[in-house]
């Protein structure tokens, strides 16, 4: 829902990048490319991309699922942080994810490392769930249909190994979550679903204002 901290004033948001942000040209160009695009502001913020890099390099994560690929511009974040023998699969029910991503991704030198996976993400989340990739991946963002939210989480959850790492994007939500006369069934799904990962003994969490909003799932032992 955002493509920057909207937390910071607009100077200050802009020193924090020219001191922090380190982007390789074709994540420079796809984030530009997706400004244009009718929701531009779908896409994640520069540094919350770079954030989660770093989080899948401090987990020394190979494996991540992605739910909700856009334009593939968190994808190639997370791609080029993981080792040559990491792999990425990312989930989006559109065809127009294979417009612009794939090209980027491979002029970045990550496409071997992506699986982009057009189809409904429950559909696949089941498929892998079948194929015995329960308790297989180190790392999973979710930033797709809000009211499915809680769906994705646990089979997530599922999906992750003890000590893996799920990031959950948009749950400030533009500050609806707190305003309890927003009823809308996006605003309600979040508002739950913080609700519930608050009492979830399965996990460790910690939410942080950074874009819209990010929750880091840690899955306990």
């Amino acid at each position: 829902m955002s493509n920057k901290t909207g937390t910071l004033h607009s100077h200050l948001y802009d020193y924090l990048l020219s001191v922090s942000l380190r982007a390789p040209e074709p994540l420079t160009q796809l984030r530009q490319e997706t400004a244009q695009h009718p929701y531009g502001h779908m896409q994640i913020s520069p540094d919350q991309g770079q954030f989660m890099a770093l989080l899948v390099k401090l987990m020394g994560a190979k494996k991540i699922l992605e739910i909700g690929t856009f334009t593939g511009y968190s994808a190639l974040w997370m791609a080029l942080a993981l080792p040559d023998d990491g792999t990425l699969i990312t989930c989006d029910i559109r065809e127009e994810a294979r417009e612009y991503g794939p090209s980027y991704w491979l002029a970045a030198g990550v496409a071997d490392k992506i699986d982009l996976r057009i189809a409904p993400a429950l559909d696949t989340l089941d498929s892998l769930l079948m194929t015995g990739q329960a308790n297989t991946f180190d790392f999973a963002f979710i930033d797709a249909d809000k009211t499915n939210y809680h769906h994705y989480c646990e089979k997530c959850l599922k999906l992750l190994r003890p000590g893996g790492l799920m990031v959950i994007d948009n749950v400030l939500w533009g500050g609806a979550v707190a305003a309890l006369e927003k009823t809308d069934p996006e605003t309600m799904a979040l508002r739950a679903l913080n609700q519930a990962l608050h009492q979830d003994p399965r996990i460790e969490l910690s939410m942080l204002p950074i874009a819209d909003g990010l929750t880091l799932v840690l899955k306990r032992s």
